[in-house]
């Protein structure tokens, strides 16, 4: 099932996308159950927005074996957890913007995000599927300089508006464990990699982010990113007004942003 959320005519709401064409609404959020109704809007009616508006957007840092490598870092004994604001988010064509007091070395990473369906605390990787709704597409968008070295540390770098590119949709009958990961800009193959390069997989994710905090409906956690980043090219790459940049995950689909300056 693919899971939109979207709006239409001044609402916003939850469907089901079937074959591209027809959105499905359900009565509310998809939790703590879906509530499919008999309404149907037309996709070319719609616009769609990031598929939820999450309560905690939590990252994940270092995941992709071959992207420690690049970065010249040493593969982390534990998860790296750290935070995006939930206002960074933005859906599938929307505009990537780069802020003004940090606008020449932002970068993309392609990421697999896992969004949480069920309210959950202490679970065991055997029981993480209990309480995921399903995946998405996302970008972690970073601003470098501010992460590298203005700040050396990753709050800004990571939370400006518009820096969190998440959906098309949400994919819930998905098995994660290996799907390929690209990242296009301007039509070029950036990164690609596997999900089965990640040093902690989906279900250590959850279980591990659910010891430190409760997991609400609708959290995300993004879970890393495949070689291929921008600061790690010679020379580096980095966004520019005017770029295009898309994300495409195998069994998800693709999430294509524009880029503009702010």
């Amino acid at each position: 099932m693919r899971i939109v959320r979207f709006q239409y005519q001044e609402e916003i709401f939850f469907g089901e996308l079937k074959n591209n064409q027809t959105i499905n609404l359900f009565e509310g959020p998809p939790w703590p159950e879906i509530k499919p109704t008999s309404r149907t809007v037309d996709l070319t009616e719609a616009r769609l927005l990031a598929p939820v508006s999450p309560p905690d957007l939590i990252a994940i840092g270092l995941n992709y074996r071959e992207h420690a490598r690049e970065s010249g870092a040493e593969e982390p004994k534990e998860p790296v957890v750290f935070f995006k604001s939930t206002a960074s988010v933005i859906g599938h064509e929307e505009t990537i913007r780069l802020p003004r007091m940090a606008p020449d070395e932002v970068d993309y990473e392609a990421e697999l995000a896992i969004v949480i369906g069920r309210e959950c605390r202490h679970v065991r990787e055997s029981d993480v599927h209990d309480y995921i709704l399903g995946f998405a597409c996302a970008n972690d968008v970073s601003a470098r300089d501010c992460q590298r070295r203005r700040d050396v540390q990753w709050a800004r770098a990571k939370s400006f508006e518009t820096f969190c590119p998440l959906g098309p949709w949400v994919e819930t009958e998905l098995d994660p464990s290996d799907l390929e990961v690209k990242l296009y800009l301007n039509d070029q193959t950036m990164q690609r990699g596997r999900t089965s390069d990640m040093i902690f997989d989906w279900r250590r994710l959850v279980s591990f982010c659910s010891e430190i905090f409760t997991l609400r409906p609708g959290t995300v956690i993004i879970s890393g990113t495949p070689p291929g980043v921008g600061f790690a090219r010679r020379p580096p790459v980095f966004l520019r007004s005017g770029d295009r940049v898309e994300v495409e995950i195998e069994g998800i689909g693709k999430l294509s942003n524009q880029v503009e300056s702010e």
